[in-house]
């Protein structure tokens, strides 16, 4: 199997985000400076630049650091690969997922080209689902709410759920539901928690 080229520059940009980096090289590809371009567009990062070393061609990323009187104000910076060479994960533009009630975005590969799912529900077309990308002050994990409705339950408080956008997950009991021992069965609607780890 090939490389992930977009899980490489997600991963790159996250940790130079994290690490508090002024810029981050990443290499260019048409792919890569369409997401870019996104990414410049929807003001997740300030700048970029196109380099060139030995033949090759870099772009060069200024990340967005905002500051407010008492010092930095930190920001992270989310990026989190959907859709994978070994697991390709698609959609209609009716089901592709808010993020964040449109805080966030989510970037698609459609029949014409790269765009947000803003665009893609405009030009009613869906496509493949690249990444989700969204920013939260001061919080380095975000969770997500997902609902669905139960097809199978498994041993151990687990069970198998549909979710609203028709993927299968695995789920489990636990908090007040799970102390309560309140039972869940096959047909019942339920929300489910997700970390974006």
């Amino acid at each position: 199997m090939g490389r992930d080229t977009i899980a490489d520059i997600i991963t790159s940009i996250r940790n130079a985000d994290m690490d508090r980096k002024v810029t981050v090289r990443i290499a260019s590809t048409n792919i890569t400076e369409n997401i870019v371009k996104i990414l410049l567009r929807e003001g997740f990062i300030e700048n970029v630049r196109k380099h060139q070393e030995s033949n090759k061609y870099f772009l060069v990323l200024t990340l967005r650091h905002r500051r407010n009187r008492k010092g930095a104000y930190r920001t992270y910076l989310n990026l989190k690969r959907i859709s994978r060479p070994g697991l390709r994960i698609y959609s209609n533009y009716q089901r592709i997922p808010r993020i964040l009630g449109g805080m966030g975005i989510v970037i698609l590969s459609t029949s014409r080209g790269i765009m947000t799912d803003r665009e893609a529900r405009l030009e009613r077309i869906g496509g493949e689902i690249l990444c989700y990308i969204w920013v939260l002050p001061g919080m380095k994990e975000q969770k997500w709410i997902h609902e669905g409705l139960i097809t199978e339950s498994l041993p151990n408080g687990m069970f198998r759920v549909r979710l609203d956008n028709e993927n299968m997950i695995l789920g489990y009991v636990s908090g007040k539901i799970r102390r309560s021992f309140i039972r869940i069965l096959p047909g019942d609607r339920v929300k489910i928690e997700d970390s974006n780890n």
